[in-house]
């Protein structure tokens, strides 16, 4: 009887002090897994607020534009039918000038993590731009990452159903996974093997044959060269009867996409993705499903799935805490933002992601960067200690000013969260 009470007692004492606030702990854990970091001052604000309101206020606060202006030069369109005509000395010259832009839209998504005031929406612009991969090393043209960056942006919080059919059809996607080149009689089958596989099912949900039908429903989606959008081409559009995953029809692309999300596996993947970027590298399958049900209930909103995930006993467990592998854009931006360090030019920040591994708008490979331990070699650990020893020791200073940390801070924390 005495125990029982006690353990009332225990809990009704957490529950108080809950409702008080959740203290800086819980304050700097919740900050850290949906944003880069936090100064104290933010810290101090959410640890008055309950882990609800905390969370609530985060996603009341996240938006569907960037707040930095863009370089008019990051969108300017080259059509490429012009590079025909020029020159070798000229084909150099323009490469140069795409490298030159790319390089620029990479500084200018670097400064917007940097300066937002929404951490969570860039958060989850990154999260679906290695989940949604494209690279600039196919696509060519920082002008289409750049309004794909803008199309996730949109959307990242919003609903997965219409997020998936956006990108389908967006044009740095059809030239990453050559959907531009799809056409009837001659199907490609690049994008309809990693949408079930990377974007929706997962492996092991699918058939071969179900890809190659797929295939044949996603011709006819191109590209307009005069401007760089989207264009629906009829006359490259297989009209045959197609079979998908056990359903039979006259299917066009946006069709197949339905019956992809029609599927419970869809909601699973996904969720198990947001699981291990939010919450731990192992998803407790039993919340995994139910948050996953409550998800494909919604009609695919985001936002669903997320807050249930950031409420989870998981999220807050000591257990979970530390587990997480910081990313090269956690350490960086994280580092930048917490100690309010200035800087005039963002390229050493464009290299240093570079070079721990992390290139934004150039993932690895269609899977995107695998994360986790991957991120921690011999190579990148050195890496990351030298980068923290030089913003630190202000050996920077050309660039970055003032340091406003001291010398002696290179902790764990830089390391997990």
């Amino acid at each position: 009887m005495r125990r029982a009470i006690l353990a009332w007692s225990l809990a009704a004492w957490a529950g108080a002090v809950q409702a008080a606030g959740m203290g800086a702990d819980d304050a700097r854990h919740l900050l850290e897994r949906t944003g880069f970091d936090a100064p104290p001052a933010e810290v101090a604000r959410f640890a008055q607020l309950t882990r609800e309101q905390g969370v609530d206020l985060i996603l009341a606060g996240t938006h569907r534009e960037a707040r930095t202006p863009l370089p008019p030069e990051a969108l300017e369109w080259t059509d490429p039918r012009t590079l025909r005509g020029m020159t070798p000395e000229q084909r150099k010259a323009f490469q140069q000038e795409l490298r030159r832009r790319a390089l620029q839209l990479k500084g200018w998504w670097l400064g917007e993590m940097v300066a937002t005031d929404s951490p969570l929406t860039e958060r989850m612009t990154l999260f679906w731009h290695n989940h949604f991969t494209s690279s600039m090393q196919k696509v060519r043209s920082p002008a289409l990452m750049a309004r794909q960056n803008a199309l996730l942006r949109r959307d990242a919080l919003g609903n997965f159903g219409a997020l998936l059919h956006a990108v389908a059809k967006d044009p740095a996607m059809l030239v990453y996974l050559d959907g531009a080149r799809n056409r009837k009689g001659h199907p490609n089958e690049n994008f309809a093997r990693e949408v079930m596989e990377l974007f929706t099912l997962g492996e092991g949900n699918y058939s071969e044959s179900d890809v190659r039908e797929a295939a044949r429903a996603y011709t006819g989606w191109s590209i307009d060269p005069a401007d760089g959008s989207y264009r629906w081409r009829p006359f490259m559009h297989d009209r045959g009867v197609k079979a998908v995953l056990g359903q039979t029809g006259d299917f066009d692309g946006d069709q197949v996409l339905d019956i992809l999300l029609a599927q419970p596996s869809t909601a699973s993947f996904v969720t198990a993705k947001l699981w291990r970027e939010f919450v731990s590298p192992r998803p407790d399958e039993r919340e995994l499903g139910r948050i996953a049900s409550d998800f494909r209930a919604s009609g695919y909103e985001i936002r669903v799935a997320l807050r249930e995930l950031l409420l989870s006993d998981a999220f807050w467990a000591p257990a979970n805490r530390d587990t997480l592998v910081k990313s090269p854009v956690d350490l960086v931006v994280g580092t930048v933002r917490r100690y309010g360090i200035r800087y005039d030019d963002p390229r050493p920040l464009v290299f240093a992601l570079h070079q721990l591994g992390q290139d934004l708008f150039a993932p690895p490979d269609v899977r995107g960067w695998p994360g986790g331990d991957d991120w921690i070699t011999t190579q990148t650990l050195l890496a990351r200690k030298q980068f923290l020893a030089r913003v630190f020791r202000g050996e920077q200073a050309r660039m970055m000013s003032p340091m406003a940390m001291a010398a002696n801070v290179l902790a764990p924390e830089y390391q997990l969260k």
